[in-house]
Order: structure tokens, then C-alpha cells, then sequence
């Protein structure tokens, strides 16, 4: 079992994946100084990001290969037996407000039949939150030992049991790596997502996915929610940045998916 630093009245532990991010992590961590302890989860960081971390007293560091988002995130449960825990990307941001409420929340009774919170997201540009974004709330902040994670496309998702009540204020998603490194991870994303979608029933799949499944309208779709039906109009040049990122994930998704039945197709066509 991690040896976590001495109790505090806040029974709390953050759970932070990191794989080098020195852009954002010194940003991350001091949005969290009030917890008392962090334990971070690395997969082999060589930019920096570990002496970093290592500034910091209420941070435990273990090592480990990564093989999927939900692995990690799991191995990380599994050193954690009590308390609450707030499970964060290395880019997600704590806002002061947000923190009040955690704690307050915390603080007070809580209802046992409440397993979780979850909270909304704002997503930034160059450190400045827009007005709308495609990410849905997550419910970031449960019950240790209560949750369990799945990989779910190039992502991951917490499956829980018992009730989760919203929080009012948003987290920060706020990545600054560069767009070469955001471009370069997005193929690996959306291969997988693509080879999601088409290994699940149609009916099993959220009215988004099924657009993107069965249509190619998906990215213009993308385009006109980011700009239009949350605001990204009204932030300007960055909110045109986030609604481009968006629409180009949504073509190169496109592509995989065709190319994959494509292939599907030569291979039960062939002699």
C-alpha cells in the first residue's frame, strides 16, 4: 500500500495519470496544494514532469508501463483504501471555486447512498476558458473502493454504483502542449475510437456515436455545435482554433472508419 503522508481532517487523495507533461503538471499541482495527498501515476516520463513533482511534499509518485487508460487508472485505486477520491488528467486545472465546494462538500454529512460527484468542464486555449465545449460532465470526485474503470474507445470511463449528484462549479481543462503533440496523438485516439464504434451495435451506442457511425456528417456537425450552439463564435480566434481541432478529429475519425470497411470489403471479396 502507498505511504501516504498523515491523516487530515479533508480524507482526500487525487489520482493524476502523467506521461510527459511538463507543460501543464507545475500548473496542476499547485491548483491542489490543499489536498493532502496526490498520488501520481507516471508511465515513463523523461521531460521534466518527475522533478517536478518531486518540489512538491504532498506527492507520491509510482511507476508503471502503461498498457490502457482504465489499467492505470485502477492500479492507482488499488493503493488507495480510504476516503474520497478525485481522479484528474494531467491538464485538469481545480479553479479556487471549486475547491471551496469540494471542501465544504466533504466537510459536511453525506447522504452514504451518494457514491460520487460529478463535475462539468470548461476547456481552455492558451490558459482561457471558452464558453462551450464537446467534453461531457465526468464523474471525477467518489468514494475509494467504490469505483472501477473501463476503456471505453480511446478513452476511459468510471463505473459506479449508487447515486451521483452534480457539483456546481467546472473544472479547467487546460492542456498547453503543443499542436504537433496533440496531432500526433489524435491518429492513435481515433483508431481505436474507430474500431469502438464499429465493434458495438448500433443500439448500443449514444445518438453522437451513431451519427458518426453511420454518417459523414459528424465533423460539420462538430463545427456548428463548437461555434454556434455553445458560443465558440464569441471567443474569437480561440474559439475557431478549438472548433477546427474538433472538426479535424472528426474527419480523421471518418477516414479510419472508412478505411477499415474498406478493407473489410477487399477481405470478403477476395478470391
Amino acid at each position: 500500500m502507498t505511504p501516504f503522508p498523515p491523516s487530515s481532517p479533508l480524507d482526500l487523495t487525487a489520482l493524476v495519470l502523467t506521461f510527459n507533461e511538463i507543460a501543464n503538471i507545475d500548473r496542476t499541482i499547485k491548483a491542489l496544494t490543499w489536498i493532502p495527498r496526490i498520488l501520481v501515476i507516471d508511465s515513463g516520463s523523461t521531460d521534466g514532469t518527475l522533478e517536478i513533482l518531486a518540489g512538491f511534499a504532498n506527492v507520491t509518485v509510482i511507476h508503471r508501463r502503461f498498457d490502457s487508460f482504465a489499467r492505470q487508472c485502477n492500479f492507482g485505486l488499488d493503493q488507495i483504501s480510504r476516503g474520497w477520491v478525485l481522479s484528474l488528467d494531467a491538464d485538469y486545472v481545480v479553479p479556487t471555486a471549486l475547491q471551496n465546494e469540494i471542501q465544504e462538500r466533504l466537510s459536511s454529512p453525506i447522504d452514504t447512498a451518494v457514491c460520487g460527484f460529478a463535475i462539468r468542464f470548461r476547456y481552455c486555449i492558451a490558459g482561457r476558458p471558452l464558453r462551450g465545449t464537446l467534453y461531457p460532465a465526468r464523474t471525477a470526485l467518489y468514494r475509494a473502493g467504490l469505483g472501477r474503470y473501463q476503456d471505453d474507445g480511446h478513452g476511459h470511463r468510471l463505473k459506479i454504483d449508487g447515486t451521483v449528484r452534480p457539483l456546481n462549479h467546472p473544472l479547467l481543462h487546460d492542456d498547453r502542449k503543443s499542436l504537433d503533440r496533440w496531432l500526433a496523438a489524435q491518429d492513435g485516439y481515433l483508431r481505436t475510437e474507430a474500431n469502438k464504434l464499429l465493434a458495438t451495435p448500433s443500439g448500443q451506442l449514444a445518438l453522437a456515436d451513431r451519427l458518426r457511425k453511420h454518417t459523414p456528417l459528424a465533423p460539420i456537425a462538430a463545427l456548428v455545435v463548437c461555434l454556434f450552439l455553445k458560443g465558440g463564435i464569441f471567443d474569437g480566434r480561440l474559439g475557431l482554433f478549438y472548433a477546427i481541432q474538433r472538426l479535424y478529429a472528426e474527419v480523421l475519425l471518418l477516414l479510419r472508419l472508412q478505411e477499415q470497411r474498406i478493407a473489410g470489403d477487399q477481405g470478403r471479396n477476395a478470391p
